[in-house]
């Protein structure tokens, strides 16, 4: 099981955590299972190097930020995951923008609880 160790990176667009695993797949899938417990699904990718989606993003462009929509990268190498968003968020204008900035600082709080 992966154990967080410590940021190096971390601001409101992405975050890098460095993990004690025994592997960079053990770490990736770890992420991988908190992503789905989550709610996001696997876009595109691997584990190790992967995109996830949560929410509608056809009904965010149409009613905004009413609407719920994230996509978050995630790339897993050497102990090390660097985790930020893969969509700015502007299609729900700026409160979409501030929802991606407070989703992405929630994935990074959450996973130093890993």
């Amino acid at each position: 099981m992966a154990k967080f160790l410590a940021n190096e990176v971390r601001n409101s667009e992405n975050f890098i955590h460095t993990f004690e695993c025994e592997s960079d797949n053990e770490l990736a899938t770890s992420i991988a299972m908190f992503m789905k417990s989550n709610g996001y699904t696997l876009l595109e990718g691997n584990v190790m190097n992967a995109t996830y989606e949560k929410g509608n993003r056809t009904m965010r462009l149409l009613f905004g930020a009413f609407v719920k929509y994230y996509k978050i990268s995630v790339d897993v190498q050497n102990g090390k995951a660097n985790i930020g968003s893969a969509s700015a968020g502007f299609s729900g204008g700026l409160i979409g923008v501030n929802q991606v900035k407070k989703e992405v600082l929630r994935i990074s709080n959450e996973l130093e609880k890993l």
